[in-house]
């Protein structure tokens, strides 16, 4: 499925789209980059004042923008998000992009409080599931559009001490799967996102993670840490060749094929090279 397949370069070129978590990180720049492209951005956020500051890099960038609050863990929030984008793109948007997330770790299962894993759920999972549910009825109607989630190598990585991201994120990339089944043949289109390292403040922001946890996303940054600017161009450009899956980094993809051809081997691997690194 591409977006704008009459003629002209094949690229989100004046997309409508609604970007939640657009306040900082991976989600500022996929505003940002659909606004190079000459698109009109509903930038949505937790924090209103950092959506709206988002919109005017959009502006700045060349693209239409505005700034709206939404908790994309309460399901009443994100209808109106989609109220809003309806009353202001006039139509459907063309791109939905469903980024918001916090970063979590630390504790092993069984430490890791309860009251930790349902904000990582609720965030990273249920905002997801609540995007979907809202905008993938719209889409369908629609007949075109895409659905973009934002997943994380995490997703089939399974690195000890972060069980509750892990699962959140395994939670997306199923999500996905099953929605671009669902979704084949109507004209909506889906893509999942799953980096590795992305250079964003996601460890910094009020997120449930240890010293230990922070180190060594510290150490995975320094490793394999792209920019988010990076990882928006390339995700974008494989929503417009129709793609599934954007598995964008090197390490990302070694870390999907030894999962699928070695999975005993790389699990107890994957708990010794923590114990060692830790």
């Amino acid at each position: 499925m591409r977006l704008f397949p009459f003629g002209g370069p094949r690229r989100t070129t004046r997309a409508d789209a609604v970007v939640t978590g657009a306040g900082s990180g991976i989600g500022r720049a996929f505003a940002v980059e659909l606004g190079r492209r000459g698109g009109r951005v509903l930038c949505s956020d937790i924090d209103s004042g950092r959506a709206a500051d988002t919109a005017d890099l959009v502006e700045a960038a060349g693209g239409k923008a505005i700034g709206a609050g939404c908790d994309v863990t309460v399901i009443g929030e994100v209808s109106g998000l989609a109220e809003t984008a309806r009353d202001w793109f006039g139509d459907a948007p063309t791109v939905v992009i469903n980024n918001a997330g916090i970063g979590a770790g630390g504790p092993p299962v069984g430490e890791f409080t309860l009251d930790d894993w349902q904000r990582t759920l609720g965030v990273n999972l249920w905002g997801v599931i609540h995007g979907c549910h809202v905008f993938a009825p719209v889409l369908r109607a629609a007949g075109r559009g895409a659905l973009v989630n934002v997943a994380s190598a995490a997703a089939f990585g399974a690195a000890p001490r972060m069980a509750a991201y892990n699962v959140s994120k395994a939670g997306v990339l199923a999500l996905s799967e099953t929605m671009a089944a669902e979704l084949a043949g109507t004209g909506v289109g889906v893509t999942v996102l799953c980096p590795t390292g992305v250079k964003t403040g996601i460890m910094q922001a009020d997120s449930p993670m240890d010293e230990t946890a922070e180190r060594l996303g510290g150490l995975l940054l320094r490793w394999t840490g792209r920019s988010p600017d990076t990882i928006a161009r390339a995700t974008l450009d494989a929503v417009d060749r129709g793609e599934l899956y954007v598995v964008p980094q090197l390490e990302a993809k070694l870390l999907w094929q030894a999962k699928r051809w070695m999975p005993t081997t790389y699990t107890r691997s994957a708990g010794l090279l923590e114990r060692v690194v830790r």
